[in-house]
């Protein structure tokens, strides 16, 4: 009788907390602070980002269908929050030179140290797990950004 109880409740519980919503993270817009605003950004490594590193640290997330179940949503949620709070690309030409600069090496390094993108971001999205040219490419074009990179 107990574990129906707790059977039921959780399965309520469930239920319950798909009415609670994080917020999303969209904009259709390109704002002016965006990285390919402020900076060269080649194609072959604004495709990169834009495969492996935007949904968590841009201003727009492109959502997967199990983005709209809880408590999945809030984890994912979590994520481009801390993402963003770390780097954002849309928001790039706010910061002042020295934080650009240095968010230009942490790039190289965090690709350098096999840090992003996620494991568990590669697990679900096989086209963001990078090979080694892709990770060259980008490594190589942060760390030169960052030596010639000069605040609009």
């Amino acid at each position: 009788m107990k574990k129906k109880i707790t059977f039921f409740t959780v399965v309520i519980i469930l239920i319950v907390i798909q009415f609670f919503h994080a917020p999303k993270n969209e904009n259709a817009e390109i704002s002016s602070a965006d990285i390919t605003k402020v900076t060269e950004v080649p194609e072959g490594v604004l495709m990169i980002l834009e495969t492996a590193c935007y949904d968590c640290h841009s201003n727009n997330t492109d959502y997967p269908w199990y983005s709209k179940i809880q408590p999945v949503a809030w984890w994912l949620n979590r994520h481009i929050v801390n993402g963003k709070r770390h780097l954002n690309f849309s928001e790039f030409g706010n910061y002042d030179l020295k934080k650009a600069k240095h968010k230009l090496v942490e790039t190289a390094e965090v690709m350098e140290e096999d840090e992003m993108p996620l494991f568990s971001y590669t697990l679900i999205h096989k086209n963001a797990k990078l090979d080694a040219m892709q990770k060259q490419q980008l490594i190589v074009w942060a760390k030169n950004t960052a030596i010639t990179y000069k605040a609009n």
